[in-house]
């Protein structure tokens, strides 16, 4: 992902889940993808797709089922 594409989706998630601390950072070695953090946890990977000519964004968050009982 490029930086602007970085810096879009990061004002995008913050306004979206009303969170000043959400942010999308590049990852090492992978150009079609970038991590999200709140703060300095890693919750997820958003995944650029850009088939057809279509560009669109799918955003996965694992949530472990011990994180359900805290």
């Amino acid at each position: 992902m490029q930086p602007d594409e970085i810096k879009k989706l990061t004002r995008f998630l913050k306004a979206k889940f009303q969170l000043a601390n959400i942010e999308v950072r590049k990852r090492p070695q992978k150009s079609d993808s970038g991590e999200v953090y709140i703060g300095d946890e890693f919750i997820g990977v958003i995944f650029r797709d850009d088939e057809d000519g279509e560009l669109s964004y799918n955003f996965s968050m694992a949530i472990l089922d011990f994180d359900l009982e805290e």
